[in-house]
């Protein structure tokens, strides 16, 4: 029996693919690029692919709201909306690097209902939606099964304005690097939540996010049997701009490290 999200779940799936399709076509070819705010970037792929979106979700869902990175439309923070990160990795995107995919999460009601995050260059479709399984391509997945710290490889991303040395996030990279098999830093906060979501990555922590880095990442965790807090809480909430993911096991682990530090 079909959910009740199940039509709008499909018609992300397929926006994600069309999204990521216009990414690869720029990828590596001409494309412009703006400075933001640090160190963040701005390239006309990033607006390509959320203009693309924004106009397929105002055709089939035009009283919806959207929470979208770079245009942010003037109906875009409302209770039931569609959260868009259009080109995740834009820093990886504008080197040449192959890590970025497009983020879209949906929510009703304030609460998360459908994450969907497509990595185009290597095909790889993860997405979720509440209360179910978290697939990749079709297949289910579920997070590792590590119970020890130091066996894990976690993942994490360091802010693009460094105010302090402790806002930096280097004080927990070297604590996690101490303590852990590994860290790793991808340039793209949804696909580690993802790596989270199927196992590739026991946990991940990071800090100064925006809504639209972790809503599907985040959703995609929880429904493959993760765990997903904010650094002090025993909760989530997706609208702070702090992340604890994990297979659950080393949860608690983690959030001791960082509450310490």
């Amino acid at each position: 029996m079909n959910s009740p999200y199940n039509d709008k779940l499909v018609f992300l799936k397929n926006v994600a693919r069309e999204a990521g399709n216009i990414l690869i076509n720029l990828f590596r070819g001409n494309f412009e690029i703006e400075s933001k705010e640090g160190s963040e970037l701005l390239t006309t792929a990033d607006m390509k692919s959320e203009e693309f979106i924004i106009a397929a979700i105002r055709e089939k869902y035009p009283e919806t709201g959207i929470i979208a990175e770079e245009t942010k439309p003037a109906n875009g923070c409302e209770e039931e909306a569609f959260i868009i990160d259009p080109l995740d990795g834009t820093n990886n995107f504008s080197s040449g690097i192959p890590i970025f995919c497009v983020s879209i999460a949906y929510q009703s009601g304030g609460d998360l209902k459908i994450g969907v995050v497509y990595d185009p260059l290597h095909k790889e479709l993860f997405y979720a939606e509440k209360g179910g399984k978290a697939f990749l391509n079709g297949s289910a997945v579920s997070v590792s099964k590590r119970n020890k710290l130091s066996d894990s490889i976690l993942a994490t991303g360091f802010p693009y304005i460094k105010k302090t040395e402790k806002d930096s996030n280097l004080p927990e990279f070297s604590a996690f690097l101490m303590k852990s098999r590994g860290v790793r830093r991808l340039g793209s906060a949804a696909l580690d939540l993802c790596y989270v979501a199927c196992g590739r990555f026991d946990g991940y922590w990071e800090k100064y996010l925006k809504i639209w880095d972790v809503s599907a990442g985040g959703l995609i965790v929880r429904e493959a049997g993760g765990k997903i807090t904010n650094f002090f809480e025993s909760n989530w909430n997706h609208e702070s701009d702090d992340v604890i993911a994990s297979n659950g096991i080393i949860h608690s682990e983690i959030q001791e490290i960082i509450n310490k530090l």
